[in-house]
């Protein structure tokens, strides 16, 4: 992989991980499209990395709240509102999590053609604008009981289908459950954290178990480039939400998938 190929992807990884169009199909779709060799798992594992740090150093407020309320609610059985959230975050983040164990080789194998990212591209894409227009939008992010988090967590797991987009999954679900926009994108972007590091982890074992030689050039521009692209695309995505909504979104996915559907009908 050469320099310009490196910071392509992850150009790509960062700005895509946390825009509802789903990074990992746009991860597939560039050497299938472009006709570039497969950039490899530990340059993957790098651009996941410096995404998660990025959603971490953004939140990092947040985050450091919750993780100590949520120590506290181990203690005094009483949780305030950060603690709840914490909750609300590892309990979503558990379907995910046992789906992606039992799922991982199906997905990788089956589901990674054109035609499948192009039909979840546009059938998700749709689902999007329908819960982005007919959606109560009067719910916090720290105001979700039992059961919008187990519909939230669920939805979650389609995001292993290329395609389907994890944050726009979540976000999605979130308002179709009710929740404010930027309530639903918030807490799409704190599901991330755990759910990044569980595939970046994921990858680490299948790494250190293969014999594939390592770039740490490559890496470390992968990472640095994922990472600066990752904070910003998360900076300016909440803007636009407050100005046009979801439907920029929806419409690159539909004309998106309409591309692919004509190259690889």
């Amino acid at each position: 992989m050469d320099m310009f190929h490196a910071i392509v992807l992850a150009l790509v990884q960062g700005l895509t991980e946390f825009l509802p169009i789903s990074s990992s199909a746009h991860l597939i779709l560039v050497p299938v499209l472009t006709g570039w060799p497969d950039q490899g798992l530990a340059f993957d594992v790098a651009v996941h990395f410096g995404t998660l740090a990025a959603v971490v150093v953004y939140f990092r407020s947040e985050l450091s709240a919750m993780a100590a309320s949520w120590s506290r609610s181990l203690v005094d059985r009483n949780p305030d509102d950060e603690a709840r959230l914490a909750w609300a975050v590892l309990l979503g983040t558990i379907p995910l999590g046992l789906a992606g164990l039992l799922l991982h080789s199906y997905v990788e194998t089956v589901l990674r053609s054109p035609l499948v990212i192009a039909t979840t591209t546009v059938v998700f894409g749709l689902l999007l604008g329908y819960a982005d227009r007919v959606g109560a939008q009067t719910r916090c992010e720290y105001r979700l009981g039992a059961g919008r988090i187990a519909i939230i967590a669920l939805s979650q797991v389609l995001a292993l289908v290329p395609g389907t987009s994890r944050s726009g999954i979540t976000i999605t679900a979130g308002l179709l459950v009710g929740m404010e926009r930027k309530a639903a994108a918030r807490f799409s972007f704190l599901l991330s954290v755990p759910a990044i590091a569980m595939a970046g982890l994921y990858e680490i074992v299948n790494l250190v178990e293969s014999s594939e030689p390592v770039l740490w050039g490559d890496l470390l521009l992968g990472m640095v480039v994922s990472g600066i692209s990752a904070y910003l695309c998360i900076h300016y995505f909440r803007k636009v939400l407050d100005r046009f909504g979801m439907r920029p979104f929806v419409v690159y996915r539909l004309l998106l998938g309409a591309v692919l559907f004509a190259l690889f009908l």
